[in-house]
């Protein structure tokens, strides 16, 4: 198993980092052009990763869809931090701290319009690990 550790600067706002084009790049030369699965984990508690299309709404949607579903206010026991704060941790309910991703022929099984992102609503970490795994098959 071939890994390494990002370091990834998600700023003071809430949103998504594009990890694609770090995972392609990992992906190539951990499989040198074979098949396997690309594992990318995040050890944080309040970020997660996901699939989905950026830059085309549907990240400010996720993030919408998200805010109704864990209203960012004091209603959390978890309460240290921010206002909103406890959502975060509640995070991993819908956004899983880890992905596994196909790997054939040294490339991403990854849809058309498919990115691998990493969701940080939490803006009091200005800075995330992931990490990637490459298991050859």
């Amino acid at each position: 198993m071939r890994s390494l550790e990002l370091e990834v600067r998600t700023g003071r706002a809430r949103g998504f980092t594009d990890l694609t084009p770090a995972c392609v790049r990992f992906a190539q030369d951990a499989s040198g052009g074979g098949d396997g699965l690309l594992s990318v984990f995040v050890p944080h508690a309040t970020a997660g990763l996901i699939v989905l299309e950026l830059g085309a709404g549907s990240d400010a949607d996720t993030l919408a869809a998200l805010d109704r579903l864990l209203p960012r206010d004091d209603r959390y026991t978890h309460r240290h931090g921010g206002t909103g704060h406890g959502a975060d941790h509640v995070l991993p309910l819908f956004a899983a701290p880890s992905l596994t991703i196909p790997v054939i022929g040294g490339r991403l099984e990854l849809g058309t319009w498919q990115s691998i992102a990493l969701l940080d609503p939490n803006a009091d970490n200005e800075t995330r690990r992931v990490r990637l795994s490459f298991l050859g098959g």
